[in-house]
Formats: C-alpha cells, structure tokens, sequence
C-alpha cells in the first residue's frame, strides 16, 4: 500500500478556506470521513452554488460503498473474497470495475518482470506484515518458497473480459497497492456526473486533483520527506487533473541483526527490497496507476525504476537515502522533470 505520502494539508486548504468566507465566492466543501482502513478527504468548488454538501456527501459514500462491496478483503461477502475463497481454477464472473483493476495490475506486472504482484499476499503475511501482526521468527527459506508456490511465481492470474481465473486454486489476491488508487478515481467520477470541475480527491495519501482550486490556481501538492523524524514536505508542486501517489518504506518496517526488513516486498524473490529508495511519487492520468506504478517503482529501486519510468512515459519522483545518512538525495524521471519546470 502507499500509506506513506501525505498531502501537504496547508498547501491544499488554506485557499480554500480563505475564499469560503467571501460573501460572493464559490461554495467549497470540504468533507472528511473513514474507508479502507484509513481516511479520505474531498475538497470540492462549486462555482455555481448549485448543490448542497448533501449531494456531495452521498455521491462520494455511494461511490466507496460500491468499491468496497467489490474489492474489500476484509468484507467476507465482497467480489474479491469470494474469488479468493474458490478453490478453483474456473471462469469466475466479476465487476467491470475489479477485472479492469485485475487486468491493470497485470499490466504493470509485465512491465516490471514480475516484480510487481497482486498475490504476494501469503508473503506479507509470513514476514509478519500481514493483519496477523509481526513474526517472532525470521521466515525460513523452505517457508518462503512454500509461499511463493500460489503467487506469481507458482501460480498466475487470467484475466479474460469481466471474468477471473487463476492456474493454481489456492492463489487470493489482494488490491490494496492500486485499490485505494481506484476509490479516488471513483469518488471523482461521482463529482463529475454532479456537474464539479473544481475538486481534489484523497484516500490515505493517494489523491487525484481536478481543475483548480477555489483561486482558480492549481490545487498545491506537498511530497512528504521519508522520514519518521519530521513531517515536512520534500518538495510542492502545482499539479491539476492528474491521480498523485507515494510509496515509502519507512513506516512499516522491522530491523533484525543490524538488517533493515520492510513491508516492500520482491515478488520474484520472496524477500523485502534491499536498495536505497526510500519513496517513489507518481504523478499519472488518475489516481489508481499513480498507486499501482508508485508501488512498482519503489519494488523497482531507483535504478532499474527510471528505467521502466523512461520506457513507459512515467513521472517519477525517487527520494533515495544518501550513503552517509545525512538526508535523502532526489532523483527524477525526465517526464517529471518536464512536468515540474
């Protein structure tokens, strides 16, 4: 999951706010709530005054209640638990919306030579990142290879029109690492059929920015330093009509011996990465491929990630910890450098 980036809430709010008090201004809404674990925020102007928070608020609940209902591995009656409970490698029929989520993963798991996997799941879990809680013990190497027999490595995903299937029965899939990407989206898409240009977006740290904001500038967003130290913003960047996310290893992590073992895991090798990048921000059309590559790129490392990042088009921002421990040096893909000038 990308937990780890966070708007920078003053560069985001205070327009808006500021302008909610003039007699003639847009009206803007600003409603906060809880899904998926974690927190969303929409920020909305309408220039019209045409709605009430009423409208918007059931627009945006409505909109989360139908993701969940599809994607959430935590409701037993959801889409994807109950693909994930068949014990079978049969067509099993499903929402446009989660093939299409599915299928997107697949993608970008070809892209990055497996690396990036929706089925990992067995792993988090054995490395005591899982809902379980932390391990007492180090996984085995005969553990790890026993888990890796029903993700990408031993057993793979079909994705065929609006139906699933899976080579080997046992494989579940989990979509946190694009799912809350999509609710973003979904939650935009619901504001756009309510006539709003003018909105940003956020689900735990993954947001997607429409239009501008209430001074009719761009929407103001802040890429937080990785660090547990201080919450500060490494960089702001003006950025509109684009889906925004950032994957860090620093928030959930574990050292064993003097070895530094985070939540970020290989999908190909059954271990946590191991490389310097500490976060990797993507900023892409909307918000599920900025969760989806955010996530890749920091599985990837910096390296091999502006790599795929020049391949594919991608505006990728790396923050790699410095070799002396003093802070952390940027390093950006050429589509982000062009985009930020």
């Amino acid at each position: 999951m990308t937990n780890s980036f966070t708007i920078t809430r003053r560069a985001v709010f205070l327009a808006p706010l500021a302008l909610a008090a003039c007699k003639y201004a847009a009206r803007v809404f600003e409603l906060t709530g809880h899904t998926m674990g974690t927190t969303y925020t929409v920020v909305a102007v309408d220039r019209d005054r045409a709605l009430s928070e009423g409208d918007v608020l059931s627009a945006i609940r409505n909109s989360l209640a139908q993701v969940n209902a599809e994607m959430s591995n935590w409701d037993a009656s959801s889409e994807i638990s109950n693909f994930n409970t068949a014990r079978s490698t049969g067509s099993f029929a499903v929402s446009p919306a989660l093939a299409k989520v599915v299928a997107t993963a697949q993608d970008i798991k070809a892209a990055t030579g497996g690396k990036f996997d929706l089925t990992v799941g067995p792993l988090i879990d054995l490395w005591g990142f899982g809902a379980n809680g932390p391990s007492a013990n180090m996984p085995s190497e005969r553990a790890i290879a026993d888990a890796m027999t029903t993700n990408g490595v031993g057993g793979d995903l079909l994705v065929n029109g609006n139906a699933l299937s899976k080579s080997a029965a046992e494989t579940e899939i989990y979509v946190s690492a694009l799912g809350k990407g999509h609710g973003v989206d979904r939650v935009a898409d619901s504001l756009r059929k309510l006539g709003l240009k003018d909105f940003m977006v956020e689900i735990g740290g993954d947001l997607v920015t429409s239009g501008l904001n209430a001074e009719s500038k761009p929407w103001q967003i802040g890429i937080e330093k990785p660090t547990l130290i201080e919450r500060a913003a490494q960089k702001v960047i003006g950025a509109s009509n684009y889906g925004v996310a950032t994957s860090g290893d620093y928030r959930n992590y574990f050292e064993r011996d003097g070895v530094r073992y985070s939540h970020i895991l290989d999908a190909q090798t059954g271990m946590p990465v191991t490389h310097a990048t500490a976060s990797a921000t993507v900023f892409a059309e909307n918000a599920m491929l900025a969760d989806a590559w955010s996530t890749a790129m920091l599985v990837l490392g910096r390296e091999r990630g502006l790599e795929v990042a020049e391949e594919f088009d991608l505006a990728v921002y790396f923050l790699d910890r410095a070799k002396d421990g003093s802070g952390f040096t940027p390093i950006a893909s050429p589509r982000f450098e062009a985009m930020s000038a």
